[in-house]
This record gives structure tokens, sequence and C-alpha cells, in this order.
């Protein structure tokens, strides 16, 4: 198969890189290289830089609702090569075919919130706010964003949670593509050009960390949005707002589902599996720990055992997988050794997914369902990020003991409870330090109209991506103060310091 030679696009332009190092693109499913994309120069990553801060005037000047006209444009084009982009990304990201629909489904939802720009961008103002003084707020674009993209979302994060509610603001933005995953990004880019995106609005690279490093503190850049790990996350977040930029990090998670005995087992088995082994574990909500009552442990264990076993793994485009590869054989060896890990941690082996080989995809990257039980405190297979299919089982006597073993951990991206009690549901949505809260619910990620809201060691920031902290997190606040004065005003000679700022005569 031959390699296909990726660009990168600068000015509604792509062109082939200088650059001396190209990083590899591979079919996970299969372990064969498709593509490589560039390790874009210093220089060619500045262009990118430069060119969205041309841009930045003019674009900054249209109004928003001709802004939004972009968007609507895209959303449609999305629509039209809908499933060519869900198989394109299930090829180089491994996920299966439903998933990768999800994924691209996404950026359309994300269109489709934007739009609301109109509305959402209103401030508003108070006549007489002090005597004869108007007050008037706006919110307006800050300037030029760097986006950086992990490999797991390759649409839904850049082409949703970054660019729609980023350029209909009136801000412009430099993507920096994962280097694992860059076709589905390029591709949207394409139609997003077909839209009628403006040039240098936005602009695509793919870079080392060298390059990136050297974005942090730039002069042009005004705001940094990055999902990814928490050691990246952190270093980003420390320099970023050390450098006076306003930053928002959303980085690794551990969520954790309570499952007390009065929850119908089966059914929220059905929804751990999904919850678990989605995306082959490689999300940041994901499930990877489930905290069961011990009266029900050993039947819950057994009932999630058989379906994990049931499950279809194969590659990521056939129609019949349920669950793909990881991204890389790195992964995969890293996947594996957490395995290993937790057995010689202690932990007992449910379901064992290591040295899986689906028939005829025998180099391709996978890990079967794992399920890992008598998980307890202390051990770091329970505590830490694995990001692969990895089920973690831990046991609790009571409610109080599931919700105190949950809050412990250092991550809250999410959590959930299993249960027919309305008393313990409203107590976990009061108690749990988890950020999204599910209810019977495993995937507890709300509708975009929804900040994706993680706390403690998950996010890094003051405003979240999407709902309306997406679109306060683009938009910087302005006040004007107003007074027109009197004929009879205009012979007063008396000014007081304090005039238009205390509402009462002094």
């Amino acid at each position: 198969m031959a390699v296909k030679r990726l660009q990168f696009c600068v000015d509604n332009i792509w062109e082939y890189s200088r650059a001396s190092k190209y990083a590899a693109v591979m079919n996970p499913s299969t372990g064969e290289q498709i593509a490589e994309a560039p390790v874009c120069t210093g220089e060619e990553v500045e262009s990118a830089v430069a060119s969205c801060r041309a841009a930045f005037p003019a674009w900054s000047s249209k109004p928003v609702a001709v802004r939004t006209q972009v968007l609507f444009k895209f959303r449609e084009l999305v629509n039209a090569h809908f499933e060519e982009l869900s198989v394109l990304l299930a090829t180089e990201m491994g996920k299966n075919l439903e998933e990768s629909r999800g994924d691209v489904f996404k950026v359309i939802e994300a269109c489709e919130l934007s739009v609301a720009a109109p509305m959402e961008l209103q401030g508003y103002s108070l006549m007489e706010a002090t005597r004869s003084h108007d007050i008037t707020l706006y919110r307006e674009p800050v300037g030029v964003f760097l986006g950086i993209a992990p490999y797991n979302f390759p649409a839904m994060i850049p082409f949703g949670w970054f660019i729609p509610p980023c350029i209909v603001s009136g801000n412009c933005m430099v993507i920096k593509a994962a280097t694992m995953v860059p076709q589905t990004g390029m591709r949207l880019l394409e139609l997003l050009i077909e839209a009628g995106l403006p040039k240098g609005v936005v602009n695509l690279v793919t870079c080392s960390r060298e390059e990136l490093t050297a974005l942090l503190a730039h002069k042009d850049i005004d705001g940094i949005t990055f999902v990814g790990s928490e050691s990246v996350g952190k270093k980003i977040y420390a320099a970023a707002a050390g450098a006076g930029k306003r930053v928002q990090c959303l980085v690794e998670a551990k969520n954790h589902a309570l499952i007390l005995e009065d929850a119908p087992l089966e059914w929220t088995a059905r929804r751990v599996i999904n919850s678990a082994f989605g995306c082959a574990g490689q999300r940041c909500m994901a499930l990877p720990a489930v905290v069961v009552q011990e009266s029900v442990a050993d039947e819950f264990v057994k009932i999630m055992k058989k379906l994990g076993q049931e499950l279809v793994v194969g590659a990521a485009y056939d129609p019949a997988t349920q669950l793909g590869p990881v991204i890389s054989a790195s992964q995969k060896a890293s996947v594996e050794a957490w395995i290993t890990k937790g057995l010689d941690q202690g932990a007992a082996l449910v379901l064992d997914g290591r040295g899986c080989k689906p028939s005829g995809f025998e180099n391709g990257f996978f890990v079967g369902p794992t399920i890992l039980d008598h998980v307890r405190p202390g051990m770091s297979v329970g505590d830490e990020e694995i990001f692969g299919p990895v089920l973690c089982v831990k046991r609790c006597k009571d409610f109080e003991e599931g919700i105190s073993l949950m809050n412990a951990n250092p991550f809250a991206n999410g959590s959930s409870v299993f249960t027919s009690s309305g008393h313990y549901a409203r107590e976990f949505a009061r108690r749990t330090d988890g950020g999204m809260v599910g209810v019977n619910v495993g995937i507890p990620v709300p509708l975009g109209f929804f900040p994706f809201s993680g706390h403690k060691r998950s996010f890094y920031g003051d405003l979240h991506v999407l709902g309306r902290d997406g679109m306060r997190f683009y938009t910087k606040v302005k006040t004007v103060t107003t007074k027109w004065v009197s004929p009879a005003e205009s012979q007063q000679a008396k000014v007081s310091t304090w005039e238009g700022t205390i509402n009462r005569d002094l």
C-alpha cells in the first residue's frame, strides 16, 4: 500500500512541508502505515500564527450573523460527507463505525449550538445605572487561539469543541492536529474552507512538542485550549497562564460508577460494559472502575464477564465490530503492561484481553475486554488512567463506603450511580466529586448546550468547553459607561472624584 504524504494548511492553501521528519499514520486494525504527517518546521508553524493574526481584524469585524453562515454551510457539507468522514476516522483511529459516526455527529451538533451565537454573545445594559449615566456590557472576540487536539476524538474535539465556538465568536485559530490521526481533521478543514471560511481564520499544522512549546508564550497567541494527558496539560497551563493567556486544559480521568444492591443487575451491567469498552476505553469519559455493593458483587461480575465475552472484536471499519483496536503498538503494550501490573498488585483476573488477535487482523493493535476484580485502595491500576479496555471492580459494604472510595480518587471528570432509590440517587448527585454525574447513566456527558465540566485533576482552567462556558472562554467583556450632558449640566463647575461610580449623592 502506498503511503500518502500529508500537507499542512495556511491561508486556505495546502502545502508540502520542508520538514526533515515525518510521523507515521497507521491503520490500527492492520498495523500498516497508511500516511505520514509532517513535523512542521518552526517557520511553518510561525506562518500559521502570523496568518491568523493578519486575518483577525477583518474576521472579528464581521457581524456575528455573517460568521454563523459559514457554520450553517459547513454543517451541511459534513452531513453530505458523513459516511466518508466516519470511515476515514475509523480507519486511522480505530473506533468502530458506530463510535466513529458519533464522533463526526458531534461536529454537526457543535455547529448547531454555535449558530446560536447572536443570542449567546449578547451583553446587557442598564439605563440610569447612576444619575444620568448608562452602562452597557459587550462581549468581544479575544484574538488568536491555539487548539491542541488529542488522538482519541479527531473530529469532535478540534472541529466541535474548539473551532465552531472560537470562530463564530470572531476569533481565529491555529489547530495542532494529532500526528497519529491528522487526516480526519484535514478533510474537515477542506470542507470548512469549501463552506466559505476566509483565509487565515483557521490554519492547521502537525508538529512536535518543541515547536508547540514555543507557542505557549508567543506574543500573537491570546489563548490556548488543550485536551490530553495531565502531565502535558499541567505544563501547558502553567506556561500559558504565566504568559498572561487564557487557557483551558482538559486532561485525565478515572471515572467510577457505584452499583448499589437495588439496581437491576443485567440492565446495569450492559451499560457498564458499553461505557467501559466503548472506544476501546480511549476516552476521558470511559468507565474504567466500578464500585459494587458486596451483597451483589459476585453476581454482577459474573454477568459482566458473560457480556464481555460476547463482544465482537475486529477491524474498526467492519460493521459487525463492537470493540476495535487501540491507537498504536506502544499503547497496546502499555495497556497489557497495566493488566499484568494489576495482577501483580493482587487483583483477580476475571477476563483477560492480552494477546488478542482477531482472525485476519493478527497484526492489529488489539486488546480484548479485560475485567479485574477485587481491586483495593492503593492499587495504581484502580487509581490511574490506563486508556484501554480494562475494567476494575472495587467492592464496598454500603453507599457510604462506596462514595468515599470514589471521592478518594484525584480525578473527577464523571461519576455515576446505579440504583432504584431516589434517596441514594439524590445523595450521590449532591456529594460526588464528579463534575458530570449520571443517575443510571453510564456515560454522563451532557449535550453540548451544557459544559463538559470536569473537576479536580481532570481540568485546569476556569471556563470549560461547550455550553455558555465555551462562548465565555472565547470572548472578553467590555463595559461602556456613557453620560450625555444636558444644557443645564453643562454650566456646572463641580466634578466629584466619584462621578458616575457611586449610586448615591455624596
